[in-house]
């Protein structure tokens, strides 16, 4: 895929999950002047032809209009929720991301990657040369399947480990099998996350609270802590934080409370496993089309309507930020770390 290059790292980072802009040369022959004799004046040379954009590369269009927009059609599953049941369904890169050895050689473990954002990631990674384990519920196997046959279409493995990730013990498993099945572990995305909205904070149940809790911060803790003494320097730890850290919605409290401790886990925890070679950062997307919404992470209404409100005017498709997490877990973002990117489709940053 051809880019034109930014003019800072952060441009290119912040600009990634837009899914590229392809970029060609203008040409236009000039010619030489008739009455200027050649002793004079030497010939003028056109300029190259424009190439046309290389095979898949995205078409420059406007952003606005690239994905659907709202309103959507009614729509609800029990949690978990299976993408491939949703209407639309997800634009996690399936056919669009274009991969350039940018993580050959390294053995990635990605909670929630069945679906979504931690779908999009899986696939970017193995079309970048990563080996891939995926986490999920046994509920969202169809799903799982379905990135693993992606991951190893692109010659790579594909590891499924399916289970609980409020459980502790299985946390401190699910690090050591995926380290077993790849040979090693360099990238850990603590991805998957629960939602579920409440019109008021007395409908929030302390059952509600505590899977919320278990699924979006204790697992977070228990994978990375059983993940340390095994990674390498040079490698990443990313964490899915949300926009709803910093502007929380008055629907979905709880899940704003542990968004925000996942940014402030990041921010802490880069400062301390710097001294051996570790970067920590977090991805915080605005509004993004996954299961999380129709598996009751949205209400009726704002499920209808979601992403309306942002300057885009649509909400996000998690192939918009699979390249955001290849960037922050390739070696090329080696002064990266501590970081939290927004992807908000303009509400603002993070």
């Amino acid at each position: 895929m051809t880019r034109n290059i930014p003019a800072s790292r952060r441009d290119l980072v912040r600009g990634l999950a837009a899914g590229g802009l392809a970029a060609g040369t203008l040409a236009s022959a000039t010619p030489a002047a008739a009455q200027t004799p050649p002793a004079q004046t030497p010939p003028v040379q056109a300029p190259p032809a424009a190439q046309p954009a290389a095979a898949g590369a995205p078409v420059l269009s406007n952003p606005r209009d690239r994905f659907p927009k709202p309103p959507f059609p009614a729509q609800s599953q029990p949690w978990p929720a299976l993408q491939s049941r949703m209407n639309p369904v997800p634009d996690c890169g399936e056919t669009s991301y274009r991969g350039s050895g940018r993580l050959a050689g390294r053995r990635a473990l990605i909670t929630g990657g069945d679906s979504g954002i931690g779908r999009a990631a899986a696939i970017a990674y193995a079309r970048e040369g990563a080996d891939v384990a995926i986490n999920y519920l046994p509920a969202e196997q169809p799903d799982a399947e379905d990135v693993a046959r992606h991951i190893r279409e692109a010659g790579r493995k594909a590891v499924l480990i399916p289970g609980d990730l409020r459980d502790e013990a299985f946390c401190a498993r699910l690090v050591e099998e995926a380290r077993a099945q790849l040979g090693g572990l360099d990238i850990l995305v603590s991805n998957a996350a629960y939602q579920h909205a409440q019109q008021k904070l007395a409908d929030i149940t302390t059952e509600q609270l505590d899977q919320t809790m278990k699924t979006n911060v204790y697992a977070m803790f228990w994978l990375t802590r059983a993940a340390l003494p095994h990674l390498p320097p040079g490698a990443a730890i990313i964490v899915t934080s949300s926009v709803n850290a910093d502007r929380p919605s008055q629907f979905i409290l709880d899940y704003a409370c542990t968004k925000a401790a996942n940014e402030a886990f990041v921010k802490g925890l880069a400062k301390q496993v710097i001294e051996q070679g570790i970067r920590v950062n977090g991805v915080a997307p605005g509004p993004f089309w996954t299961p999380l919404q129709v598996g009751g992470g949205q209400t009726e209404d704002g499920l209808r309507s979601f992403g309306s409100t942002t300057p885009m005017g649509r909400p996000g498709q998690p192939a918009e930020l699979a390249s955001t997490y290849v960037e922050l877990a390739a070696a090329s973002s080696s002064y990266i770390t501590g970081q939290i990117y927004g992807q908000t489709g303009g509400v603002g940053w993070p």
